[in-house]
């Protein structure tokens, strides 16, 4: 059956199915993280009560171990699947990835669901990539390759609304290894119509590897992230994390040396000359650290705040994820009519907007208003990250599909965890610093101490602290107002970052695709590269 796949014309014919899996395989991804969030609470239970007694710092490695170990592999990965096989990496990433999860699903500890989590990750570094390259290889029409990444860029917001609803339920019914046991059988629908309906693809040239560079980009990655999540909770100033951000950097830098002199780069620096593929590259990084910073902020104002459940935090951002798989795929047609440029400079317009609206909300805005300001995130989203993704991904040669995925992969986690850390540690300073006024003079000292950190934190301890219940409802309207005000500053920041990378990309992304790349004549492979 494998071998029919050498056929092109079977492989023209059966592209729209090849598609369906790749998304199938991509889903695992997408869903995995939301779904974590959801039984965070619950992992940190004591065994006695179904939970693993997690600490506060293993619980935040059980999420970010799998996020580092994913994104520092994303560059190797990408490069190793060209060279070795795209579709051989996939089904590679989908076995470590199905049985990653098999064991987290019944780790005994959560030292050990931390490293099955990196387990993960090293599979999740496989996949992503591996999707994104074999639709660039399958899809060689131009028009077609932009409603294939339109259809994959919607696909790939699906966790925003499905996750938290999803975890939700599995929580309410099963154990919390459910959330992980979950992934399983969607592996194994990956695996099974995979080896039917997916060529291989790989780089014809067969150049040397490059493993200096790749132990070099592991590195440099893993440091950067490293800090990046250490950061918030050690300090941005702290000497471990100065040292990290300065190491991390320096090797980055020998690294874009090393590659721009190896006559063998994993990393080819010409395809930063083209502004197709570095100025969407730029705008991705931005909206991405603007849209996960502002999210991981927004499910704190949706549960502490408003008071949803998880599942009906999940339901009001269900809407949103809905616009981006309907419109990422359409934002093609915006494309083909006006051009990138415009498209996307008004997709970052929009987006920023919805930061901007942010002002408008309050401790008792009503769940229509947020449903609408989200939406309305999520149509500009769309039609950023279909056409920017297929902006990079269009500006280079076939062959070397799996190193430009794993770029647009790595700018997107890169990004998101800037984010988190840079707006979690904003409103962890606005809050703790605001609260203290608020509350200080209030409040026992003993009672202070546990308000004073986030919202979820202190409304909790106004509900179920017997030391705080006479001032139960000050601690819960000042907690309230507090976070609002801080998700206000918020907001005008994300809103600022995101018109600047929409500056960025009216300034120096091209209208249209040219028809010919500059260093896409040179490196395009004579002979076709869509199978093998």
């Amino acid at each position: 059956m494998r071998n029919a796949l050498r056929d092109p014309d079977l492989v023209y014919k059966r592209r729209w199915l090849t598609l369906l899996v790749l998304c199938i395989s991509l889903i695992v991804i997408t869903l995995d993280n939301t779904i974590l969030n959801v039984a965070i609470p619950t992992l940190a239970h004591p065994k006695s009560q179904g939970g693993l007694g997690a600490t506060a710092s293993q619980l935040q490695w059980i999420v970010d171990g799998y996020t580092l170990v994913f994104a520092g592999l994303l560059l190797t990965a990408g490069s190793l699947g060209d060279r070795f096989g795209r579709y051989r990496f996939l089904a590679t990433g989908l076995l470590l990835f199905g049985l990653g999860s098999a064991l987290s699903a019944f780790a005994p500890s959560a030292n050990v669901l931390i490293g099955t989590r990196a387990l993960m990750g090293i599979g999740a570094a496989f996949i992503m990539p591996s999707t994104l390259s074999i639709i660039t290889n399958v899809f060689t029409n131009p028009k077609e390759r932009g409603k294939a990444i339109g259809v994959w860029a919607g696909v790939s917001a699906l966790g925003i609304g499905l996750g938290p609803i999803t975890g939700g339920v599995l929580l309410e019914h099963f154990w919390w290894g459910s959330i992980f046991i979950v992934n399983v059988p969607i592996v194994i629908i990956g695996l099974v119509l995979g080896y039917m309906l997916i060529p291989e693809s790989r780089d014809p040239s067969h150049a040397a590897l490059d493993p200096v560079g790749a132990v070099l980009s592991i590195v440099a990655l893993g440091t950067i992230l490293w800090a990046v999540i250490e950061a918030p909770g050690h300090g941005w100033g702290a000497p471990e994390i100065v040292a990290a951000f300065v190491i991390g950097f320096a090797v980055l830098a020998v690294f874009f040396g090393w590659e721009l002199r190896s006559s063998h780069p994993m990393l080819d620096m010409r395809f930063f000359e083209n502004p197709r593929f570095s100025a969407a590259s730029g705008a991705i990084t931005l909206v991405f650290l603007s849209l996960f910073g502002t999210l991981f902020l927004l499910t704190q104002y949706l549960q502490s705040v408003l008071g949803y459940s998880t599942v009906e935090a999940g339901a009001v951002l269900l809407p949103q994820a809905a616009i981006l798989m309907v419109f990422a795929p359409l934002s093609n047609v915006w494309v083909q009519k006006f051009g990138n440029k415009k498209v996307v400079t008004v997709g970052l317009v929009l987006v920023a907007s919805s930061f901007a609206l942010f002002l408008t909300w309050n401790p008792s805005t009503g769940v229509l208003v947020v449903i609408g300001v989200t939406m309305l995130m999520g149509l500009g989203m769309a039609n950023v990250l279909a056409p920017c993704t297929d902006s990079i991904m269009g500006s280079l040669p076939r062959a070397k599909a799996g190193v430009g995925s794993a770029v647009n992969d790595t700018t997107r986690q890169m990004g998101g965890a800037v984010g988190v850390a840079v707006f979690g540690s904003l409103m962890a300073s606005h809050f703790h610093a605001a609260i203290r006024d608020k509350l200080g003079s209030v409040l026992p000292p003993q009672v202070f101490a546990q308000v004073k950190d986030n919202v979820g934190q202190a409304v909790g301890v106004a509900k179920e602290s017997p030391g705080a219940r006479p001032f139960s409802g000050q601690i819960v309207n000042a907690a309230h107002d507090t976070f609002v005000t801080g998700l206000h500053q918020v907001g005008l920041v994300a809103a600022g970052i995101t018109l600047l990378a929409a500056l960025g990309v009216w300034l120096f992304l091209p209208a249209r695709a040219r028809d010919h790349e500059p260093f896409l004549e040179i490196a395009e492979a004579p002979e076709p590269v869509g199978v093998s």
